[in-house]
């Protein structure tokens, strides 16, 4: 089975984040980048695909030269080859989309699998869009699944219950958290994965259909009161309502 999975560079979920002076963009100066955790499962369900059917797992990312640490821990984690379609310039998640999709139809992959989402933009867009370009079935969010004879029967998360949804190979999924537990990366393994080779893919930079014209770190201003339960604290709420909120 040809396995292609789809992985990005996020920020720690620790890291304090600042806004750049150009406005649209974060300070990465002493930011920690990682790779984005719910691609951890994806590369896992990768991986025991290859290890049920046998075949070749395939890391592929979008970014620029620090991005090959995810693939790194991609490898480390055990997939066969990595590849980074390179780039500084900032791309939106369709050119993101169509890079992807390429490299795809070079290597005609049986099943590309993703994240649910990132953890920095959290748009959920990627496999949706990269399955339309591919003209291919899609299941998303998907939390537990089965192959057999070519076919997936796939049950995935939706408001207030489960959903579960049948397609055919080839075709592109987008793993849930719950889907399986992520291996950890052994010492010896670590470092053999920093003196494998990356495949350097060129990109293609079509026009942006989405332009970010300006980012904000949320007010930290207070808006909320927090009292207790005692007949006083109940009257000044009620005062506070009426007098200053003027709901009542």
């Amino acid at each position: 089975m040809n396995i292609l999975v789809c992985i990005s560079q996020v920020p720690d979920t620790t890291a304090k984040i600042q806004v750049s002076g150009d406005g649209i963009s974060i300070e990465k100066a002493g930011v920690k980048f990682i790779l984005n955790p719910y691609d951890e499962f994806a590369i896992e369900e990768g991986l025991r695909l290859r290890e049920r059917f046998g075949g070749t797992v395939t890391a592929l990312t979008v970014g620029s030269e620090t991005s090959k640490e995810i693939l790194r821990t991609a490898l480390a984690m055990g997939v066969d080859k990595a590849g980074i379609v390179k780039t500084d310039a900032t791309l939106d998640s369709f050119n993101v989309s169509e890079n992807i999709a390429n490299y795809a139809k070079s290597i005609i992959p049986d099943i590309v699998i993703f994240g649910r989402q990132s953890i920095d933009f959290d748009s959920s867009g990627m496999a949706p869009m990269v399955a339309e370009m591919l003209d291919l079935p899609s299941i998303s969010v998907v939390s537990s699944w089965s192959i057999e004879n070519n076919a997936i029967i796939a049950e995935r998360d939706i408001e207030g219950g489960k959903e579960v949804l049948s397609c055919t190979l080839p075709c592109v999924i987008s793993a849930q958290k719950g889907l399986n537990d992520p291996r950890y990366p052994k010492l010896p393994d670590i470092m053999k994965a920093k003196s494998k080779p990356i495949e350097e893919i060129a990109p293609s930079h079509g026009a942006s259909l989405v332009s970010l014209t300006s980012m904000a770190l949320p007010s930290s201003k207070r808006v909320g009161m927090i009292v207790g339960d005692s007949e006083a604290e109940i009257t000044s709420i009620v005062t506070a309502l009426h007098e200053q909120a003027k709901v009542i």
